[in-house]
């Protein structure tokens, strides 16, 4: 009975109305959905078709740069110092892996990675975007390249390239004149046009590769390349070739380079040679030195560790910046200066007994000669390099004279020679001593200055500088590196013009003259302090020896060489001209805790005098 009820209670008619409603409504949203659908594929298709088609192509087609080709440095004579090898690169793009640090490894299970290599790695890869290549290895050998092909197709994102590298095929020769590439950091890349280094990992660090780096780098090209999902390359669209560097010829002569860095032998040092009718460097040599190679494309921890904790300072360029007294070779000119403004003359004498007083003044400025000189005029006092003669000129002349004169050399003040890095040396004045030391000057700082002591500072350059003015009676050339810039297809060849700099104040001919020859009786005189060069010397040198104090000694104190540790000996200067009578080379040489210019620094200046003049057909 009560199964019938509940069977009489059915109402098919209202179920067939809710179910019919219900499929209205389904079909209107099901339309509605179409209609949206669409118009969405309306405004993808027909709407943005140009926005979404290029983005599209863009997915295909990318934009490559193309790196020039960096220019070649050569020396005087067109030996190549600075070229481009090939070498295998491998790079990783990270934008086509799922995980970076698995594909590395997967990586270190085929060929050899270093921490040096995943740490650089990682380094560059905080600073570059995705879609760039990061380079993980460099100098792939080519079973390592076989070993990377084979396996390339489960190593998506991973390229092997074939890239210039730079090379020195000299090594660690001249080094600190042309110095090395490196890989591009972060502070350069803030500073360079993004556009023009596009694809360019390496830019110039030292020397000449900095310096001209404009000239050295040429033009970024592009390419529009067709790629698959994976990002390898199918094929290439269009391409705009780069614009190689221009090639360098630099006034350097390696032979002459090579016979002065051997010069030294186990000292250090530095050694500047000009051309004093141009300017030219002929040499620039910085002892010891180091292999630039190291640094090409990053050098290790370990190697930068040792080059950088060594004693000898191999990295710091001392012919730049080694800032030392120069010492007696700074007698010539304080001798100039005596004649120019009559406060010597050729025939004046003073008696040296071996020191030097001031009046009310107990200290005893000694002469390098214990025994002194006796009776010594000019010529005497510069061939023999009598302290006691300069003690008494330069209180004649005073401070302010000796600054005046000292400074139209071009002492205290940079060079302006082509590379970076030079220091400016330091040339005392009363003004510079009261301006950083609050003090005044005192009369005893007068005479030691004189000598080339005291607060005086000079580079090697700056001496080798001074002494090309004066052997052309002061015509000065400022200094340069550069001897000719050629393009990159041979289609032309400049020779960069000497650059005259404001001369000296003005001196007399026969003011010049006596000094010259002055300079000339230290390497010929029979007590000049260079004599021992002058054996079968078949050509005249001008030249002055020198030895500058390390740390102070006592009145009642003497100085003894063998007594004294060697980082605290003298240090030995030799600066001179050839020949006397047409000079072609002015050298400025120091050797580091060498002791005695004449026999330390002269002979290493006669060798390069020889290779010049004698061997090279100058």
């Amino acid at each position: 009975m009560a199964f019938h009820k509940r069977l009489a209670l059915k109402d098919h008619v209202r179920e067939t109305q809710i179910f019919n409603q219900r499929l209205i409504v389904a079909t209107v949203i099901i339309v509605i959905l179409t209609l949206v659908l669409l118009a969405r594929l309306s405004y993808l298709q027909i709407i943005n078709l140009s926005h979404f088609t290029l983005l599209s192509e863009n997915n295909r087609v990318n934009i490559l740069p193309i790196p020039p080709t960096r220019g070649l440095i050569y020396d005087h004579n067109g030996i190549l110092l600075a070229q481009n090898l090939p070498s295998f690169t491998l790079e990783l793009v990270t934008e086509h892996m799922d995980d970076v640090d698995e594909t590395v490894r997967q990586i270190g299970r085929l060929i050899t990675l270093s921490d040096e290599d995943i740490k650089r790695f990682n380094k560059n890869r905080r600073h570059k975007r995705r879609f760039e290549g990061i380079p993980l290895r460099f100098r792939l050998n080519d079973e390592e390249v076989a070993r990377i092909a084979v396996n390339q197709y489960r190593l998506p994102g991973v390229n092997i390239h074939a890239t210039l590298t730079r090379h020195y095929p000299l090594g660690a020769l001249g080094t600190h004149a042309i110095g090395y590439v490196g890989r591009i950091n972060l502070e350069e890349l803030r500073n360079l046009d993004e556009s023009d280094y596009s694809g360019t990992s390496h830019i110039g660090k030292t020397g000449i590769e900095l310096a001209y780096e404009d000239q050295l780098h040429g033009s970024v090209g592009m390419q529009k390349v067709e790629t698959n999902a994976q990002g390898k390359i199918l094929r290439v669209l269009e391409r705009t070739l780069p614009i190689p560097g221009k090639n360098l010829y630099l006034n350097l002569d390696v032979k002459l380079q090579a016979i002065a860095e051997d010069g030294f032998g186990e000292h250090t040092g530095a050694l500047v040679a000009i051309d004093p009718r141009d300017g030219a460097v002929l040499a620039l040599a910085s002892v010891p030195t180091y292999d630039p190679n190291l640094f090409v494309n990053g050098i290790s921890s370990k190697d930068y560790s040792a080059l950088r904790d060594s004693p000898d300072r191999p990295l710091f360029n001392r012919t730049l910046r080694g800032q030392y007294p120069p010492g007696s070779t700074i007698k010539p000119f304080i001798g100039l200066a005596g004649l120019e403004m009559h406060e010597t003359s050729v025939h004046k004498e003073i008696n040296c007994p071996g020191w030097y007083m001031l009046k009310n003044d107990p200290r005893r400025y000694r002469d390098w000669k214990k025994r002194g000189h006796g009776k010594t005029d000019l010529t005497r006092a510069i061939t023999e390099s009598c302290d006691v003669y300069f003690y008494d000129l330069s209180l004649a002349l005073g401070i302010d004279n000796m600054h005046s004169f000292l400074a139209s050399f071009g002492l205290g003040q940079r060079t302006g020679i082509d590379i970076e890095g030079e220091k400016a040396g330091l040339l005392p004045s009363r003004e510079w001593k009261r301006r950083t030391r609050n003090l005044p000057w005192f009369p005893g700082e007068t005479l030691i200055t004189g000598i080339g002591q005291g607060f005086m500072l000079a580079t090697p350059l700056q001496l080798a500088s001074i002494t090309a003015t004066l052997s052309r009676h002061g015509q000065r050339k400022q200094p340069r590196m550069l001897y000719a810039i050629e393009a990159p297809d041979n289609s032309r060849f400049d020779i960069i013009p000497p650059i005259s700099v404001n001369p000296p104040a003005h001196a007399e001919e026969a003011n010049w003259n006596t000094i010259i020859q002055a300079m000339k009786q230290v390497v010929h005189g029979v007590h000049g302090t260079a004599r021992r060069i002058n054996r079968k010397l078949p050509y005249t040198i001008a030249g002055k020896t020198g030895t500058a104090q390390v740390f102070g000694i006592k009145q009642d104190e003497e100085y003894v060489e063998e007594e004294v540790s060697k980082k605290l000996r003298d240090h030995a200067l030799f600066i001179g001209f050839a020949p006397v009578e047409d000079p072609q080379i002015a050298i400025a040489v120091i050797v580091e805790n060498g002791g005695s210019g004449g026999a330390m620094a002269a002979p290493i200046a006669r060798k390069v005098m020889d290779q010049y003049l004698l061997s090279s057909g100058s």
